[in-house]
């Protein structure tokens, strides 16, 4: 019976994108660099913003298909290749090392040993490095590898393998690959197969071919294909907002500084050789310039494409497209338009004197609901073995100026805090240094760079403050929405640079589900209120407390305080910063640092305490 294998088009850029490996129907594939896609019934993708910011020309969506390109040659849509290339039978333990010629359309694998063929699994190992190389592991090495290299050569048959489980041990240590060539009987458990070992990279991924693999020096790693460290996808996203007025005086002053620079020139006349960066350093450090804008400035001049060498060190400085979004929540509303309608309303609380609600009203301010956003989500690279690895771009050729990209559509809430209440609470000393220690590790962290785009130069209280609390408002909305909290995302505006101090919830799916009204509805007066209230209560208790509210450092990198599973972590795909820079202290109180939200709290408990004891 054929088969049909698909992968939904919104998923070619997260979580299936290029360089990622993913399990469907017990078979394993690798999608493959965008090089290889058709070049038929590719669907473009509008995000000019976008665009002109990563200095592209545009983005594409994977053709929409039925069967993706999986074993059918020619077929239609965004192409996978199998990986890895080493299969095993359950029943028989042969070792095959599966071939494009041996794939038959619309067939998984067939043991060519038994009768009847059994279907071929995947081998559970394989091999990256930092340089963000992927292959098959070696496994007559690993077999033979407790050998000599004279004892080696003696057996030349490198096909004759079986995976073979011994009942007389448990984990890896009851596997082992095993030779069985006449003569050798060579073998190896898999007990220390996790971790470095003498291997050789490939120096490349497995859709290159040999001709494009390069020589690589970096160590390699042995891991699960489902690891985490596998892949790490640089992502980038935009909403679709209408053209606005935005105050630009700065970008224009800048724009001329760096134009008007000795080095521009030079600059624009090295791009792509060594001496660009010596340029690049030194125009950034005497202007004052981000590396966005520099990077915009260079791509609009020379029509260069800033995408990471081979040679990269770390991945691309990620460009700040918050300021114009920012602009467009907080300028009245625009003329509602096919992807983009706003409106603004209230908590409902004008004039209400009565604790708690006379609070919220104090420290919250703008609240405009998102009935139609559009987002456009691209894929420029990933890394491999750590986030700051070597980045490997979408198109391992380097040769097109494009992207993937997928356009998702949903519907939002915007809630901008008060700005007289943030900056007398951010301005206190106790604040400062609760959050001058998530400065010092977040500058000892590799994720600085990463998160330098959305914090700006200097992690500000407001950011840690912002950041919780659409943690917290999310965990909130699913009880009360009716979407799970994978299905809401967030976008934090926090840059005191950019007189920014709020926050968007907001659904974005691929389907219809982010349009359903549900997030929206929540957010009209008198939900809204009742949800922030109930969001604070349940915000002041986490069943792992007082370990967890007295944690001085948790999570990646340690760059979270009192937040942890049970009270303030989401969904990765909810949360733009990693699940980092979290801390329900700045939120309701605690430590000794005084919350934002810490009186409404108070009073609230205030008030059930006098409602109870009410006879």
């Amino acid at each position: 019976m054929s088969r049909t294998l698909r992968v939904r088009q919104s998923q070619t850029v997260v979580p299936f994108g290029v360089g990622a490996v993913f399990d469907i129907q017990g078979e394993s594939f690798v999608a493959t660099g965008i090089g290889d896609w058709p070049g038929r019934g590719r669907q473009k993708v509008e995000s000019p913003r976008l665009a002109s910011r990563l200095g592209v020309t545009g983005f594409y969506a994977a053709p929409a298909t039925a069967n993706d390109r999986f074993d059918t040659p020619d077929a239609p849509g965004a192409p996978y290749v199998r990986f890895p290339s080493w299969l095993f039978c359950g029943a028989c333990r042969r070792m095959k090392r599966w071939r494009i010629a041996d794939e038959k359309p619309g067939q998984p694998p067939r043991c060519p040993s038994c009768s009847p063929a059994r279907t071929l699994a995947p081998m559970r190992f394989v091999q990256i490095c930092a340089a963000g190389h992927l292959s098959d592991i070696d496994w007559w090495f690993w077999a033979h590898s407790r050998r000599d290299a004279g004892e080696r050569r003696q057996c030349t048959e490198r096909d004759r393998l079986r995976f073979l489980v011994s009942d007389r041990a448990s984990g890896l240590e009851a596997l082992s690959v095993a030779c069985t060539a006449k003569g050798c009987g060579a073998a190896r458990d898999l007990l220390d197969i996790l971790g470095t070992h003498g291997m050789r990279c490939s120096g490349r991924n497995p859709w290159q071919r040999a001709g494009e693999a390069v020589e690589c020096v970096k160590p390699v790693q042995v891991v699960q294909r489902t690891a985490g460290n596998m892949y790490y996808p640089i992502v980038h996203s935009a909403l679709d907002i209408p053209e606005t007025e935005v105050p630009a005086h700065a970008d224009e002053e800048l724009t001329r500084r760096v134009r008007e620079h000795d080095l521009w020139v030079q600059l624009c006349r090295h791009i792509g050789k060594p001496r660009a960066g010596m340029f690049r350093d030194i125009i950034l450090e005497d202007t004052g310039a981000d590396e966005a804008l520099l990077d915009a400035l260079v791509a609009e001049e020379t029509g260069h494409t800033p995408v990471p060498s081979a040679d990269s060190p770390s991945a691309p400085a990620r460009p700040d497209l918050s300021r114009e979004e920012w602009a467009a929540f907080t300028a009245p509303p625009p003329p509602p338009t096919r992807d983009f309608a706003l409106r603004e309303t209230t908590l409902g609380l004008d004039g209400e004197t009565e604790e708690p609600w006379a609070g919220l009203r104090r420290r919250f301010g703008r609240i405009v609901l998102a009935d139609r956003l559009r987002e456009v989500r691209a894929l420029s690279g990933f890394t491999r073995v750590s986030p700051d690895a070597t980045v490997v771009p979408s198109d391992t050729a380097r040769r097109l100026r494009w992207l993937p990209a997928v356009e998702v559509f949903g519907e939002g809430i915007f809630l901008a805090l008060d700005r007289h209440e943030l900056s007398s609470w951010e301005a206190d000393a106790k604040v400062q240094h609760r959050v001058s220690g998530m400065r010092a590790d977040l500058d000892r962290s590799f994720q600085k760079d990463r998160l330098e785009h959305l914090t700006g130069p200097e992690l500000a209280p407001r950011y840690v403050l912002l950041h919780t609390l659409a943690h917290l408002l999310i965990r909130q909305l699913s009880f009360e929405s009716g979407y799970t909290t994978a299905s809401l995302r967030e976008r934090i505006y926090a840059r005191p640079d950019q007189d920014q101090y709020g926050i968007l919830v907001y659904t974005a799916a691929g389907d219809a589900e982010g349009t359903l009204g549900g997030l929206v509805r929540q957010g009209e007066s008198p939900r809204l209120a009742e949800t922030l209230l109930r969001m604070t209560e349940a915000a002041a208790w986490c069943s792992a407390d007082p370990l967890c509210a007295e944690h001085t450092g948790q999570g990646f990198a340690n760059l979270n305080r009192a937040a942890c599973h049970a009270c303030a972590l989401l969904p990765e795909t909810s949360c733009e910063a990693g699940n980092a820079l979290l801390d329900r202290a700045l939120v309701i109180g605690g430590q000794g640092v005084p919350g934002y939200l810490e009186t409404v709290v108070g009073t609230a408990r205030a008030a059930a305490a006098t409602v109870l004891e009410q006879p």
